[in-house]
């Protein structure tokens, strides 16, 4: 065979994998908004929370498993970071990036991570900095046709990755409990539910509540779990909490994570314990 016609059978034999689809739609997120918006205070501090993030998982991971890994998930994590923390200087996007990755290695619960990283940075950031550090609070205002394709190709994209019904419940109970806001505050319904069209919730509906790693196995139970999020967010919201969302996946995602491997522990020790007893019957008889 020509060394044409090889190179031709190995680009026929190249597939997409959808490992890369959440990479390039966050990276289409920050293109879209920056380009409409200006919603980053500068390429230099998106680089480096990126480059701090990508590093510290490398090391880590290297470190504590002995083996290097993919770039995917610390770069989503970089990017988030990137584009959620606002701040003058330069060192809260790396020591954010650092700390989301290093939750991953240190929080963990019978061999897994409960907290969503980019989530468990940003919140320990506005703890432990408030003074030096806020979050993206930035709306597409009446412009919306950024936000729109965002949607559509962030929607067709997660829908390819199976976790669509995660937005979806979201979005649904986030439209819900506005309702139950306005009638409290006695503020407009539009106004209470305009937060959804911001880039924050972009990064937050499409990437935080959809991770993999930190959300339940099964459906059902992650539809209620986000529910229980957007019902803490609105408890959150009337009491005036600026980064409720930030702070309702905080305290909600963990803890169904904790008693899902709980649950499940329990429930494989119990499945132990029955084969155990039905062989020794066996062996009796």
């Amino acid at each position: 065979m020509s060394e044409n016609g090889s190179l031709v059978s190995k680009i026929k034999n190249l597939k997409y994998s959808h490992k890369y689809t959440p990479p390039l739609l966050i990276t289409g997120i920050v293109l879209a908004a920056h380009l409409s918006f200006g919603i980053l205070t500068g390429y230099r501090k998106l680089l480096l929370a990126i480059v701090a993030s990508i590093i510290t998982e490398a090391a880590l991971h290297r470190w504590i498993l002995g083996k290097w890994r993919s770039i995917s998930s610390a770069y989503i994590s970089g990017v988030s970071v990137g584009i959620l923390i606002r701040s003058p200087m330069f060192w809260p996007y790396a020591l954010c990036s650092m700390i989301s990755i290093a939750s991953k290695y240190v929080l963990r619960y019978k061999g897994r991570h409960l907290w969503n990283p980019s989530n468990f940075g940003v919140v320990a950031m506005l703890l432990l900095a408030p003074g030096s550090v806020a979050v993206l609070s930035i709306q597409w205002g009446n412009n919306m046709w950024a936000m729109l394709v965002i949607w559509i190709i962030g929607s067709i994209s997660i829908y390819r990755l199976k976790r669509f019904h995660i937005c979806a419940t979201y979005v649904l109970s986030f439209l819900f409990f506005g309702l139950i806001r306005a009638y409290i505050t006695g503020d407009p319904y539009l106004a209470e539910i305009s937060p959804i069209t911001g880039p924050m919730y972009q990064l937050f509906t499409f990437f935080m509540i959809t991770d993999p790693k930190t959300t339940v196995k099964s459906k059902w139970g992650r539809c209620l779990v986000v529910f229980v999020v957007a019902f803490v967010e609105m408890i959150l919201r009337l009491h005036e909490a600026v980064y409720a969302p930030f702070y309702a996946l905080f305290i909600v995602g963990p803890i169904a994570m904790a008693i899902e491997i709980w649950w499940q522990d329990r429930h494989d020790k119990n499945e132990i314990s029955t084969t155990s007893k039905s062989s020794a019957v066996n062996l009796s008889t």
